[in-house]
């Protein structure tokens, strides 16, 4: 089996888990390229004959991943999401496991399923991502904690959300395929996958093979008043699915635009943009390959 290992050497702890699955997968005859990158070579560079390949590791955060998945999409080629970054969303939300020899197990035994991607475009720039994009409160959190990660990993997100308790608020005019809708809020989520940081669900479903978005404006006026939606969530593993409180307004499209008055900064996957809406954003429906495992197999197969 011929394995291509993208690794963001600037990810998370850089504690190079990654050499340990490459050790733990390859028996007799097997084949794995390593390139790694710490930002200065671009992701497509190293990505240029990856159809050749059984299937491409890719290592680092959910940035790095959603950046190789939409490199990749619509082409078949499997991709792992090898948990090396901060937060590690995508791996949580697909049940995987975090340990490298249970990842190299996984890829071994080649169960795969194919996921919806988003693409959001802003300031004639296109990122791909596969847990969720946005503007405003969401970005500025991921703004706040890039400068902690390496050293608290993901409480510094926490610790950029009680450090900012009174965040700019906008008003929304959103697009909703071709449906126009008002709104004011401290932010707006485009969520693929539901699950953020300590297991919480901002919304009831996990679907990333439905092919629409969940578009939710963040109604509160103050961090302060998302807590209860966010206690919502937690009670969400319960099964208990409580209603997320007025909090949270939430919608659903395929393609959705975006303005904010005044203008709120954009991210992706964790990734702080710096770039300002508006924005678009659509859907791509099962254009990413990912392994699973077998309850992630048995939590998206269904759909």
């Amino acid at each position: 089996m011929k394995l291509l290992v993208i690794n963001n050497l600037s990810s998370g702890f850089g504690e190079g888990a990654v050499y340990d699955f490459v050790r733990a997968f390859v028996k007799d005859g097997d084949e794995a390229c390593l390139r790694s990158t710490d930002g200065t070579t671009d992701v497509s560079a190293l990505l240029h004959d990856a159809a050749s390949f059984d299937a491409v590791i890719a290592s680092g955060g959910d940035g790095t991943v959603a950046t190789v998945s939409y490199l990749l999409a619509n082409t078949e080629v499997p991709v792992l999401p090898f948990p090396a970054g901060t937060a590690n969303l995508l791996a949580l939300n697909l049940a995987s496991p975090m340990e490298p020899h249970a990842l190299a197990k996984m890829v071994r035994e080649g169960r795969t399923l194919d996921f919806d991607l988003g693409e959001i475009e802003v300031a004639d720039r296109k990122f791909g991502f596969g847990i969720m994009a946005g503007a405003g409160y969401d970005a500025a959190i991921m703004h706040g904690a890039e400068a902690g990660k390496r050293l608290f990993g993901p409480m510094a997100y926490l610790s950029a959300a009680v450090f900012n308790p009174m965040p700019q608020k906008s008003h929304f005019t959103i697009d909703l395929d071709g449906r126009q809708v008002e709104s004011d809020g401290l932010g707006i989520l485009l969520v693929n996958f539901s699950k953020i940081q300590f297991d919480i669900t901002v919304t009831h479903d996990n679907a990333p093979r439905d092919g629409e978005f969940d578009v939710v404006v963040l109604k509160a006026k103050t961090a302060f008043e998302l807590i209860p939606a966010v206690l919502a969530g937690l009670l969400d593993r319960g099964g208990e699915f409580p209603d997320r409180t007025g909090a949270l307004e939430i919608h659903r499209a395929r393609e959705v635009r975006v303005v904010a008055d005044p203008p709120m900064e954009v991210q992706y996957d964790g990734e702080a943009t710096r770039l300002m809406t508006p924005f678009s954003a659509r859907i791509v429906p099962r254009a990413a390959r990912f392994f699973v495992s077998e309850e992630g197999y048995e939590l998206f197969a269904g759909e």
